[in-house]
């Protein structure tokens, strides 16, 4: 079975995990309602995406 010689260094081993960092999710305003939605996606509020209609969206009951 295949043992390392040497350890890894703190560098080498900090280099490779440069990348596993979380982002957070970008939002942008609905154009036509003003909600944050995800970009590229269809409105969740209003179900528009680029002004035209999708979804119909239900109303609340008060």
């Amino acid at each position: 079975m295949a043992v390392p010689k040497r350890r890894q260094s703190k560098a080498r081993s900090r280099k490779r995990r440069s990348h596993d960092a979380l982002i957070a999710p970008t939002y942008t305003l609905c154009t036509n309602c003003g909600a944050l939605t995800r970009p590229h996606s269809v409105c969740t509020s209003c179900g528009t995406y680029k002004g035209v209609q999708i979804l119909k969206v239900k109303e609340k009951k008060k």
